[in-house]
């Protein structure tokens, strides 16, 4: 399959899980998702983050997300690899793991670069929208963990911005100021965001953040 890109319909698919068979769309309902990728049961850093991500979770459900990961291992040993995670990184694991020892949904997302690994995922993170449509693509390495501060902090701009004419700038967090959307002209920038508009450029307004 060709690779998938932003704004593509996020393939829907039915596999067994370690809460037991899983169809995507039926999973996430009219929310949001996040999915991510773990190169292979009991390995180090994907122990980490899993444990991190339970931590996250209430985070997560506060914008309405659904959480889902995949390995290529299958439901029996996620089932075992889980205790290992609960009881090392001290947080319950409150999200299911897709089991994907045939590959098809690892191909079907092209989470499998054969020039890093021909057999292990990536570490990709794909968020989707209510739309079904893919807002986010991120592919880590497998030597390096995710940051899930940095996770939600996305997620909060594409909420944002999916809702309102803004985009969000460097380093920016919620709360904070943002950009007024470029193909809005100042004047009617200043009737839509009734906060304040500051035009440091005339292609660069700032307004507070419209839900603050």
């Amino acid at each position: 399959m060709a690779t998938l890109r932003l704004g593509d319909t996020a393939p829907d698919f039915t596999a067994e899980s370690s809460v037991g068979k899983l169809n995507l769309y039926d999973y996430l309902g009219d929310g949001w998702g996040i999915f991510f990728s773990h190169p292979a049961d009991f390995t180090p850093v994907c122990t980490t983050e899993l444990g991190t991500a339970a931590k996250f979770k209430s985070e997560f459900d506060k914008r309405n997300v659904k959480m889902l990961a995949l390995s290529v291992d299958g439901a029996a040993s996620h089932k075992e690899w889980i205790k290992d995670i609960e009881e090392t990184q001290h947080s319950q694991v409150n999200f299911p793991i897709i089991a994907d020892e045939d590959h098809k949904v690892s191909d079907l997302y092209d989470m499998i670069h054969p020039k890093a690994n021909d057999t292990l995922t990536v570490r990709s993170v794909f968020i989707i929208g209510p739309d079904r449509k893919i807002k986010l693509i991120l592919t880590y390495p497998a030597s390096t963990g995710r940051n899930f501060f940095e996770l939600l902090r996305v997620i909060d701009s594409l909420q944002l911005t999916a809702y309102h004419k803004v985009a969000t700038p460097a380093n920016w967090n919620e709360g904070e100021d943002v950009v007024v959307s470029p193909a809005i002209p100042t004047e009617e920038a200043r009737n839509i965001f009734t906060k304040g508009v500051k035009e440091i450029k005339p292609y660069l307004r700032m307004t507070p953040d419209p839900r603050s």
